[in-house]
């Protein structure tokens, strides 16, 4: 029911900045937390920043004071802002919603993930 679209990877020097954005359609009803997490390779998926509904965020240690994320609850699309981007920072970077729907008069609840956006950061 819900699609997430992610935008704005690509290949950058260290030092430098992106923004990520990741866009939600479908039948939604609300969209509670959104998120952006990354995978290396060889590496496990993790958290890198989580935003609320009412705009409480959280961090991984090592994007604060970085990274900033933010939503647009009117567009129903969220962003990620890295500042000052390390190599370590490469990964693939996927957004993700847990949503509530109305379909056919009943409330249902989901989890969506993006497809993924590469993010290069050479030295």
């Amino acid at each position: 029911q819900v699609q997430l679209v992610e935008s704005g990877g690509g290949l950058v020097q260290a030092g430098g900045s992106l923004r990520l954005s990741c866009a939600a359609s479908g039948i939604i009803f609300s969209i509670n937390h959104m998120g952006w997490y990354r995978q290396a390779p060889g590496k496990e998926r993790e958290l890198v920043a989580v935003i609320t509904d009412n705009g409480s965020t959280n961090y991984a240690d090592s994007v604060k004071g970085r990274f900033t994320i933010s939503r647009d609850n009117a567009k129903n699309t969220v962003y990620l802002q890295m500042n000052s981007l390390k190599p370590e920072d490469t990964a693939v970077y996927y957004c993700n919603a847990d949503w509530t729907a109305r379909v056919r008069g009943v409330m249902i609840a989901g989890v969506t993930w993006g497809q993924g956006t590469q993010v290069t950061v050479s030295s």
